[in-house]
């Protein structure tokens, strides 16, 4: 035959708060360690001030490209990102 499929239970939304609240803190409300633990998140190895640099630049280069665009290279701009927006649609 074929393999067995492991069937699915429904549960109710009383044990679904207590899943989450148990993931929340990191163990059974009754005290025990969940099952699996959890992987430690990578760390960031970006160089702190080299983002934060980033982020100045960020916030400024739009403004700086609209300024530096004709009325009507903007609204070629707004065209097109409309006509891409509703052809994925």
């Amino acid at each position: 035959m074929g393999k067995q499929r492991k069937k699915k239970t429904r549960l109710d939304f009383a044990e679904i708060a207590r899943n989450v609240v148990e993931k929340a803190i990191g163990e059974k409300l009754s005290g025990e360690p969940l099952d699996k633990p959890e992987e430690p998140a990578e760390p960031d190895t970006r160089n702190p001030a080299a983002v934060a640099l980033s982020k100045l630049g960020a916030s400024k280069g739009g403004k700086a490209r609209a300024r530096s665009l004709t009325k009507a290279q903007r609204q070629e701009i707004a065209r097109r990102a409309a006509r891409a927006r509703w052809k994925k649609g």
